[in-house]
């Protein structure tokens, strides 16, 4: 069973995890979505997210951009994370299941920059 967590607004994959509507999380197993949820992002402050989903037990993020930040903790907590996602979050799911959704290593280093996270 594998956990994958996708930073999200209304069904598709956000530009910038930290300020993301919510999170759809979907348990996978062979490959396979089993289910899926949608929890409302609890806010954005420092180093909270990546523990927020570590400790529902999420393996992989699928994000637009995130901060470096939030990268090192993930990758502290053993989390695979994968930015420069874009589309339909299930699609990025099933792609990443598929072996074929790769990271581009789009690394966002200014919020005030935000809006050219992925870029």
């Amino acid at each position: 069973m594998m956990k994958i967590a996708v930073a999200s607004e209304n069904g598709m994959v956000t530009e910038h995890f930290g300020h993301c509507e919510g999170f759809m999380i979907f348990d996978t197993e062979n490959n396979q979505i089993l289910k899926s949820e949608t929890i409302a992002n609890p806010g954005h402050r420092p180093g909270f997210l990546p523990n927020f989903l570590a400790d529902r037990g999420v393996n992989v993020i699928i994000s637009g951009g995130m901060g470096g930040g939030a990268v090192e903790i993930f990758n502290e907590r053993n989390i695979e994370v994968i930015v420069g996602a874009k589309g339909n979050a299930k699609d990025a799911v099933e792609a990443y299941l598929q072996g074929s959704l790769k990271s581009t290593g789009s690394v966002c280093h200014e919020h005030q920059h935000h809006d050219e996270c992925g870029e």
